[in-house]
């Protein structure tokens, strides 16, 4: 195909970007929500959208990298599409750990809207050291020490 002929479908390259993303989160949303639906419990639902989480980019590491690049800078050409993406990502956890506290396997004194960006950091975190170490480990093995320090935290009770 001649480089022009793209431009038949695309307005331009920031146009690429855009349209790839919004295609690629319908996808992967699809794919959270499904991960999350096989599960009775909210923690197992946290586990399987965090697992879910990692697969899908492990699986598409070139699509890891242009998101990560994409959400780490200050100028975003799909600035709404990911912020769409982060809404979406966080109402789902939001979902999680309210049934949580609902059914007593989350603390209910938890600040919900601190605890989905904690989430969201992690994840989005390990996924950059993965991509920064040449991918040398299994991404999706970090699902469950991540979830379990989620739900243990790093203190110790005494």
């Amino acid at each position: 195909m001649a480089d022009g002929t793209i431009y038949l479908y695309f307005k331009n390259k920031d146009d690429i970007l855009v349209q790839f993303f919004n295609y690629r989160t319908k996808q992967v949303f699809d794919g959270f929500r499904a991960a999350v639906n096989q599960s009775d419990n909210s923690l197992d639902k946290l586990r399987n959208l965090i697992r879910r989480h990692l697969m899908e980019f492990q699986k598409d590491s070139n699509m890891a990298v242009v998101y990560q690049v994409e959400t780490h800078q200050s100028s975003r050409l799909a600035e709404a599409q990911i912020r769409e993406m982060s809404k979406m990502y966080q109402d789902l956890v939001s979902e999680i750990v309210e049934t949580g506290q609902q059914e007593g396997s989350i603390r209910k004194d938890l600040y919900v809207g601190l605890v989905k960006r904690f989430i969201l950091g992690a994840v989005d975190e390990v996924i950059n050291t993965w991509l920064h170490s040449d991918k040398n480990y299994d991404l999706v093995s970090m699902a469950d020490p991540l979830v379990d320090l989620f739900i243990r935290g790093i203190g110790s009770v005494e």
